[in-house]
């Protein structure tokens, strides 16, 4: 009875310290509103750097640019305060976004080298992905702490008084803190200039940077004009009519025209069609080529033996230790990340309706296309784009029966079998589009209860542990390849099978295991030389098959134009922007936002001049394809262009 009586007094003396008069209540929540913003950018800048010393080095080298910061922290803040009421609420509210929004920044940089982006907010349960993650390397307590903390401040509401403002006061400082916010974050010209003036730069190639050096919530808001697609200089009715005429010489050309007796209806050469298999293994990589750890075997036997045999090469994915739907995308849709804002997600951002892709132009051959994915379907929206890029069929995990797992997943010797079942009992040629998953992180010590190959080197125990982790997936790997092979040699059947990774792994945080290795000389990305962005970038690819086909050796290859070679190899006609793809691979082979690659494999930071027309004209195909009114369909393809989503698609 004491106890609530001196705690109801407490809180009657702090009422009328802080609004004993409407004088001293508009100065404590002016004083609030100012000192809030900051307390809440120090906290927000210390957890997404990892460190508060971090935080005050930035404050003193950003001066400007903190304090362009700390008037969206304001903003913000006044806005939510505007709506909800009470300080104590928004602060609460404020507090909560933010520090999700910083810890997210934090292990997104952390493991996979990118920071949080506006159109993250768009993956939902994708972002649930990244826990097992997080779960390893990250302290408990400290989380812990953190929560209490934000549920601290809401129970200040107990004792502290609403310190709310009239009606009319609280709409307009909400719509001013709604137009500043709102500007900043489509970039209007006063914003631009203010942002320009308070020193704000950004490396659109490079957002770990931009990130760095101009602060979380700038950055993060600035970035939302970046989601949103703005028509591109030159793109017309009359401009796309020229490129068409570009891509119809490219396809009459020798690089592109079919041999003598090829049927143009058809598109494919040949009069038997073979089936067409591609398996996008998940983060398969090659782990020798780190040059300071050695291995007991050859963990990749029958990759080897294909690069010796077979069109091979170096895939540049457009992904690092993640976004695997990224790297489909630039297969399937033959289209380009460059070209696209970093950290975008077209499966969950741009693709509509329809979009011309392999698996729709395969289908217009005749052939089956299907998709098949040992996960859950809603994953990267598959189940909905996989009708959207002219799939016939998408089974996921499903529609796998009591399917053979391997470590946390059903196992790559599933879908290798799963692959032989469809073949074998399909009427039509079949175009498979597989992307495995049993060797996705994280790469956990009680994974298999053996590892085949053991690695040395001057690693420690837990890099050790990791990379020999992920060597036994990419042995089975490798094995249920071999076993996808052996079937086809038996069998009189023709196919090509296209197998390759869609990105390398994330291997242990602030990517210990290949600093250790050696393949890169520093934790940090932005650090690293060309080259080494290239090897943080590169995955093999190989081919198989039972037809007799020209070998080609591939150094460096964007994923944007592995569908091109493919369709070389089996001399089918190239739709439009396979077609315009060939070209510019001829020129560029290399194209991955921060890093570029010539035929002669020189590497560039940028878009080199002497390709920059073509990656202009490719630049607006793709506009005109994703989000223009497909001009380019009035002179060429327009079938394949307009083909609509296949009327029976099955989901399983």
């Amino acid at each position: 009875m004491i106890i609530k009586r001196r705690m109801s007094e407490g809180r009657a003396a702090l009422h009328r310290l802080l609004e004993g008069s409407p004088l001293r209540r508009r100065g404590t929540i002016a004083a609030l509103l100012l000192l809030l913003p900051l307390c809440l950018m120090i906290v927000t800048e210390t957890l997404h750097r990892g460190s508060l010393t971090g935080a005050f080095e930035w404050f003193t080298d950003h001066i400007q640019v903190a304090l362009f910061n700390y008037v969206l922290y304001f903003s913000l803040l006044a806005l939510l305060y505007a709506i909800v009421g009470p300080i104590v609420w928004a602060t609460g509210l404020m507090s909560l976004l933010v520090t999700l929004m910083a810890l997210i920044s934090y292990f997104k940089l952390k493991f996979i080298g990118e920071p949080f982006f506006p159109w993250d907010l768009r993956q939902n349960k994708e972002g649930l992905n990244i826990f097992p993650y997080i779960s390893s390397f990250s302290s408990a307590a400290k989380l812990s702490v953190l929560l209490l903390g934000i549920v601290g401040v809401f129970l200040l509401r107990l004792i502290v008084p609403k310190l709310s403002m009239s009606w009319p006061t609280r709409l307009v400082l909400g719509v001013l803190a709604a137009c500043l916010v709102y500007g900043v974050g489509v970039q209007t010209g006063w914003a631009g200039s203010m942002a320009r003036q308070l020193g704000y730069k950004e490396i659109v190639w490079n957002q770990e940077k931009t990130y760095a050096d101009n602060g979380l919530m700038v950055a993060f808001i600035m970035n939302v004009k970046h989601s949103i697609i703005e028509r591109p200089d030159g793109y017309s009715d009359k401009e796309m009519s020229r490129i068409a005429q570009v891509i119809a010489q490219e396809q009459a050309s020798p690089h592109g025209m079919e041999p003598d007796g090829a049927d143009m209806d058809n598109g494919l050469a040949s009069p038997s069609r073979p089936h067409v298999i591609f398996i996008m293994n998940e983060a398969f990589w090659d782990p020798t080529v780190m040059p300071e750890v050695t291995f007991s075997e050859d963990p990749i036997p029958t990759v080897r033996k294909l690069q010796q045999s077979f069109t091979s090469g170096n895939l540049l994915s457009p992904q690092f230790g993640g976004g695997t739907s990224n790297a489909e995308f630039e297969v399937l849709s033959g289209l380009s990340m460059s070209l696209l804002p970093q950290g975008a997600v077209p499966y969950q951002q741009y693709i509509g309706d329809s979009l011309p892709s392999l698996a729709s132009y395969f289908a217009s051959q005749g052939y089956y296309s299907m998709g098949i994915h040992p996960y859950d379907g809603w994953f990267w929206s598959r189940n909905r784009v996989y009708r959207s890029l002219g799939f016939e069929r998408f089974r996921s995990k499903t529609g796998f029966e009591n399917p053979q797992t391997r470590g946390f997943y059903i196992s790559d010797k599933e879908v290798t079998e799963h692959i032989i079942d469809e073949v074998r009992t399909s009427e039509r040629p079949m175009f498979i589009y597989a992307v495995t998953m049993q060797n996705h992180g994280p790469y956990t010590k009680q994974r298999y209860k053996e590892h085949e190959v053991q690695v040395e080197g001057q690693l420690t125990e837990e890099a050790r542990q990791i990379l020999e982790t992920y060597t036994q997936g990419v042995r089975d790997a490798d094995n249920a390849l071999a076993q996808l092979i052996a079937y086809f040699e038996q069998s009189n059947e023709p196919v090509i099978i296209v197998f390759y990774g869609d990105h390398l792994p994330m291997l242990g945080a602030e990517y210990s295991v290949y600093v250790q290795g050696g393949l890169i000389s520093s934790p940090q990305a932005a650090d690293w030389s060309l080259e080494e962005r290239k090897r943080m970038r590169s995955v093999p690819f190989v081919t198989w098959s039972n037809l007799a086909m020209e070998r080609q050796v591939y150094p460096v290859l964007s994923n944007t134009f592995l569908g091109s070679v493919i369709l070389d190899s089996l001399q089918m006609k190239k739709p439009a922007q396979f077609a315009l793809g060939a070209r510019l691979a001829r020129e560029l082979p290399g194209m991955t936002g921060p890093l570029y690659a010539d035929s002669q494999e020189k590497l560039y930071s940028k878009i080199p001049d002497q390709a920059a027309s073509l990656v202009n004209d490719f630049r607006l195909l793709q506009y005109d394809l994703l989000f223009g009114k497909r001009y380019v369909a009035n002179a060429i393809d327009s079938e394949y262009i307009y083909n609509p989503p296949q009327e029976n698609y099955k989901m399983e």
